[in-house]
């Protein structure tokens, strides 16, 4: 794969209604992007109306929801003509990494390109070098799915340019990117708010990591005192849920990727991911022989034993 030299990042709006409408008939009826140049942190833009083929006036829904208006789309080009513009725009597929905030930009991409018998070779070159940025975020700093304006907000900014444009949608996407980069401190300082205190942390460094110690235990000892020895094959899979919520909620702790966090709450943090792995592992393994119970070895709960009596 050939070496990224920029991003893009893209959003569609879509043909909408409060009626409801299959996903694939929800036609893109506009495209906007920003590409961010690695080596000279160039941002340049991209903003076109699409016409569908779907002729019929837009809903008052749409219109309110998109900002879109009928006579935007009456003179606009269709798909395949904006999509040619788009690829002009982009100037090198292979050099490019792809993002939106949520996997239906992809999705709508896919389906309109199909549509309008765009190579499947092109798409394959975007959809190979692309990445959900939502689904990162959520997992390594806000928990959840949120909107673009939440993400910002977690760092302190405010949404720039017009509402419902979908080029400002991705220019505020690349904002977020750059904060959650850029700002490791600050990203892993809200991601333990969200997945781990549910309050604020502390600004203290070592005041952070003596509670995350404490929380640590407190959770080893949750688990430890739940399970038994012996289980019924059946119990056993509705535990793998919350057992995998609990654990893997410390997954962002072993990754460090600040590095605030002491050695010893990174490997506690790795004890409950090898926890998880282990009775996942064991569930599947007692499955697949079609066993009616399941039986949890001391080793596996050892370490979690030992955490809770550890001092950081």
């Amino acid at each position: 794969m050939a070496d990224i030299k920029q991003y893009i990042f893209f959003d569609f709006e879509m043909l909408c209604s409060d009626q409801g409408m299959a996903f694939e008939k929800m036609e893109a009826i506009r495209l906007g992007a920003v590409k961010y140049e690695l080596d000279s942190e160039e941002i340049s833009y991209f903003d076109r109306f699409i016409r569908p083929e779907n002729r019929n006036p837009l809903t008052n829904f749409c219109k309110t929801l998109t900002g879109i208006d009928d006579t935007d789309l009456e003179k606009a080009s269709d798909f395949k003509d904006v999509f040619a513009d788009f690829l002009e725009w982009i100037g090198g597929l292979k050099k490019s990494q792809y993002f939106s905030w949520s996997p239906s930009d992809l999705s709508r991409l896919k389906i309109d390109s199909l549509k309008h018998s765009i190579p499947e070779r092109t798409i394959r070159k975007i959809e190979t070098r692309y990445t959900d940025f939502q689904d990162i975020f959520k997992k390594r700093v806000s928990k959840n799915n949120i909107s673009v304006e939440d993400g910002l907000s977690l760092y302190g900014l405010e949404f720039l340019g017009e509402k419902h444009n979908p080029m400002y949608d991705a220019y505020n996407t690349l904002r977020i990117y750059q904060s959650y980069l850029c700002e490791p401190i600050k990203s892993d300082m809200i991601m333990l708010k969200q997945f781990i205190f549910e309050v604020e942390s502390p600004e203290d460094i070592r005041m952070i990591n003596l509670q995350l110690s404490k929380q640590l235990q407190q959770d080893a000892k949750e688990i430890t005192e739940q399970l038994r020895e012996i289980y019924r094959i059946r119990d056993v899979k509705k535990l793998l849920k919350p057992i995998k919520r609990l654990s893997l909620k410390y997954e962002n702790v072993f990754l460090n990727r600040s590095g605030i966090f002491t050695k010893q709450n990174v490997c506690n943090a790795e004890c409950f991911l090898s926890f998880y792995q282990d009775f996942l592992f064991t569930f599947e393994e007692h499955f697949a022989h079609s066993s009616r119970v399941v039986i949890l070895h001391e080793y596996m709960l050892n370490p979690l034993k030992q955490l809770i009596s550890t001092n950081t």
